[in-house]
C-alpha cells in the first residue's frame, strides 16, 4: 500500500489482487461494525466495546449527520473511528483513468439526456482508450442508447441491446433523425438467448447497468470472446439471490458473506437530491422509525418489524393516520390512543440517532464496493483479460463513478 500523501495510480496486473486481499482483511476484521444497521437496531451490538464513540455519535444533531454524510472519513470522532477512517481513505484511493479528447459530433446528440446524465456519458467516453480502434460498439442495457451513439464514429457499428419496448422504439427514432446507423434490439439480457447476440468482434459498453446485469454481461462477453469492454457498475443489490455469489476464483475464496442489505451499502451515498426530495425521505424516515417505536411498545417484542415504504402523499396525511394505517397493514389488531406528537418527536430524534451512527458504516461504503468491483475484475483477469481499474468522473457527478477496462492482449 502506498505511504500516505503518496500518489495512487490506476489499478492494474498485481496490484489487483494485492488491494483485493487487502481490503477483504479490513472488511472481514470489522464485519460487526458496519454490518448491523442502525435503522433496524435501538443498540448496535458495537456499542458496548465503544462507548465514547458511541455517545459522541448520538449527541450530534441531523444536521450535522447531513453535513458529514459523504465524507465521514474527514470526521474528528473519539478512536476507533480516525484509525479506521484512515485504513478506509487509504484502501479507497484510486486514480482517475487518463482521458482523451472525443470526436465533436456532427449532431446535437445531448438534446433529449438530463444535463447530469450527458456529462456522465461524457466522461465516460472519454476514458475508454484500447489498443485497437473498436469495429462495433454493443450499449448493453442501453435504454433509448445515447452512450452508444456517442461513442459511435464513422466506419464502426453500433448495437443497442434494451429490455424496456418503449425505450427501444424511442432509441431507434432519435438514431434515425440523427441519422446514425444504429441497430436497436429489444433483449431480456438475462434470458438465455441473450448469448447468442455478443461475438468476438463486439467492444460491450455498460454504463451503472445494475447487479445482475452487468455481472451477466462480463460472463457473456468473456465466453463470446469480445477483445475489450467497459463497465461501470452499479446496484450491486439487484440481484436474483438472497446472498453475493462471487465470480472471481479468489472471491470465492473469502470469508465474507454478504446479504441484499450489506449489498445496499456502498448505493447509500447520496449526492444528488434536491431540498424538497431530502425533506420528503426525511419525514419519511423520521415517521418509519417513530412507528417502530411504536409496534416495540405495542407488541412488547424489542425487534424491529418490516414496514412498507408508503406514497408520498401518506407525508401530507396525519401522523396518527399514518400510524393506523400502517398497523393494518401489518396487521396490529390496535394501536388505540396514544401520544402522537411525542411518539412523532421521537422518530425526528431517532432519525438524528440513525444517520449519526450510520456515519461509522460510511467508511465501509466505499472499500467494500472496491471488493466487489474487484472480484469483477479478477474474473475478468482470470479470463486472460489485462484488466485497468480506476475512475471515470469526480464523486459529485456520481459515486458510482468506478470503471473498468478490459482487454485480451
Amino acid at each position: 500500500m502506498p505511504a500516505k500523501g503518496a500518489e495512487y495510480s490506476v489499478l492494474t496486473g498485481e496490484a489487483l489482487l494485492a488491494r483485493f486481499t487487502a481490503l477483504d482483511a479490513f472488511l472481514t476484521e470489522h464485519q460487526a461494525l458496519w454490518k448491523p444497521r442502525p435503522f433496524t437496531h435501538l443498540h448496535l451490538p458495537w456499542e458496548l466495546s465503544y462507548p465514547e464513540l458511541a455517545a459522541w455519535l448520538r449527541g450530534r444533531s441531523l444536521e450535522e449527520a447531513e453535513s458529514t454524510h459523504n465524507q465521514p472519513a474527514l470526521m474528528d470522532a473519539p478512536e476507533p473511528f480516525a484509525a479506521l477512517a484512515a485504513t478506509s481513505l487509504a484502501l479507497s484511493a484510486l486514480d482517475e483513468l487518463p482521458a482523451h479528447a472525443l470526436e465533436a459530433t456532427g449532431h446535437r446528440l445531448n438534446v433529449d439526456v438530463p444535463g447530469r446524465k450527458w456529462e456522465q456519458i461524457e466522461a465516460f467516453a472519454s476514458r475508454l482508450q484500447f489498443a485497437e480502434t473498436p469495429k462495433h460498439w454493443l450499449d448493453w442495457c442501453s435504454g433509448k442508447g445515447h452512450l452508444g451513439r456517442r461513442l459511435l464514429n464513422s466506419g464502426q457499428q453500433l448495437t443497442c441491446l434494451e429490455y424496456d419496448p418503449a425505450l427501444v422504439t424511442s432509441g431507434q427514432a432519435l438514431s434515425q433523425r440523427h441519422q446514425l446507423h444504429a441497430l436497436h434490439v429489444e433483449q431480456d439480457v438475462l434470458a438465455a438467448d441473450a448469448a447468442a447476440l455478443l461475438d468476438g468482434q463486439h467492444t460491450p459498453v455498460a454504463l451503472h447497468a445494475c447487479g445482475d446485469l452487468h455481472v451477466r454481461l462480463i460472463q457473456l462477453a468473456s465466453a463470446a470472446g469480445c477483445k475489450q469492454l467497459a463497465i461501470a457498475p452499479c446496484c450491486y443489490n439487484r440481484i436474483n439471490l438472497t446472498h453475493y455469489a462471487p465470480i472471481s476464483s479468489t472471491a470465492k475464496g473469502s470469508d465474507l458473506q454478504l446479504s441484499l442489505d450489506d449489498l445496499a451499502l456502498p448505493a447509500s451515498e447520496t449526492v444528488t437530491a434536491g431540498a424538497r426530495v431530502r425533506r420528503q425521505r426525511d419525514t419519511s424516515m423520521a415517521r418509519r422509525l417513530a412507528f417502530d417505536l411504536l409496534q416495540r411498545h405495542v407488541r412488547g417484542i424489542d425487534e424491529y418489524l418490516p414496514t412498507p415504504s408508503l406514497p408520498s402523499v401518506w407525508l401530507d396525511k396525519p401522523f396518527a393516520e399514518y400510524c393506523h394505517h400502517l398497523a393494518e397493514l401489518k396487521e396490529l389488531s390496535t394501536i388505540g390512543t396514544q401520544d402522537w406528537a411525542a411518539w412523532e418527536a421521537a422518530g425526528w430524534q431517532r432519525l438524528a440517532q440513525v444517520r449519526n451512527l450510520e456515519l461509522l458504516r460510511g467508511l465501509f461504503r466505499r472499500p467494500l464496493e472496491l471488493w466487489l468491483v474487484l472480484d469483477r475484475t479478477l474474473f475478468l483477469q482470470e479470463q486472460g483479460y489485462s484488466v485497468r481499474l480506476g475512475t471515470f468522473c469526480e464523486t459529485p457527478l456520481t459515486p458510482r463513478n468506478l470503471l473498468i477496462l478490459a482487454e485480451r492482449p
